[in-house]
């Protein structure tokens, strides 16, 4: 199983600098990929602007938004320009993690409403793939640039029910779950692959999972404070995730050894803190 880090760019006070020293030192420690976790009405940094940064200054790992917001990006064509921009300047190594959303306040902030947005998604996703396969727009042809990969960068989707499992089935390459035990990742990948299968795909979709980590003499506390800020509008929820954080080395192998039993192809461990010294713990944990 595949181990990465997030980038800090919901952590609120991180410095452009400490981002751009993050991907580097991420990728010099050998994680599989820099992940980012994305809403709007927050002090944090837009997802594909950050691994725009992470990617001028790394040259391997990985690029995976985990997730982004899609039906917040309404212009789909600007969307898939924006996109295969990035995977073009990283050499192909975007990876296109997509959901839903969940907070009303990122919708109402955007004038949008709440509902129909998995119609918009499925509808987004089509768009987007025929811009990156090159159909012509305009006098002058396609929106690109072209993307490395051919038909565009890898997708992902995350969600938790059967509709979602059959959207990744028909309209994507893997599944990502935003948080959880790995009995509950084993129970829900099982659901995915079944959707996989029934819709005739060769193979099996590729499956990722996101889990929050503070290491340190104030590994707690950390975690604490920045997870039930984040998802204060949860209310006791926010207690369960903070909760279920990896503050120790020892949690964390136990994590990956945990997930990698589930069925996990990557595990990407989500910041609580941008000090340079949570990506030199964690990969210490995880040796």
């Amino acid at each position: 199983m595949d181990v990465g880090i997030g980038l800090p760019n919901t952590v609120p006070g991180t410095e452009g600098r400490a981002l751009i020293d993050w991907a580097k030192s991420a990728e010099e420690a050998g994680f599989s990929t820099l992940g980012t976790i994305g809403r709007l009405v927050y002090q944090n940094y837009e997802e594909l602007i950050a691994l725009s940064a992470a990617a001028a200054v790394t040259s391997t790992i990985r690029l995976t938004t985990g997730v982004l917001i899609s039906p917040l990006y309404t212009n789909t064509a600007l969307f898939a320009k924006q996109t295969a921009s990035l995977d073009r300047l990283s050499g192909g190594r975007l990876v296109l993690g997509l959901a839903l959303g969940g907070r009303d306040d990122d919708f109402t902030a955007s004038g949008l409403p709440t509902t129909g947005r998995a119609r918009q998604l499925e509808e987004q996703l089509a768009e987007m793939r025929r811009i990156w396969s090159g159909e012509e727009r305009g006098y002058t042809g396609a929106i690109g640039p072209e993307p490395v990969r051919p038909g565009g960068p890898e997708i992902i989707l995350g969600g938790a029910t059967e509709a979602s499992f059959q959207r990744v089935a028909r309209l994507a390459d893997g599944w990502i779950m935003g948080g959880g035990t790995p009995d509950m990742f084993a129970q829900a990948a099982a659901g995915v692959d079944n959707a996989w299968q029934e819709a005739g795909r060769p193979g099996k979709p590729r499956k990722l999972t996101l889990a929050y980590f503070a290491l340190g003499p104030d590994a707690r506390a950390q975690a604490d404070a920045y997870i039930l800020h984040y998802y204060g509008w949860l209310g006791d929820v926010a207690g369960q995730i903070a909760g279920g954080a990896a503050v120790s080395a020892e949690m964390v192998r136990a994590y990956v050894a945990a997930f990698e039993g589930s069925g996990c192809d990557e595990i990407i461990f989500v910041p609580t803190a941008s000090g340079l010294d949570q990506v030199k713990l964690l990969a210490e944990a995880v040796r």
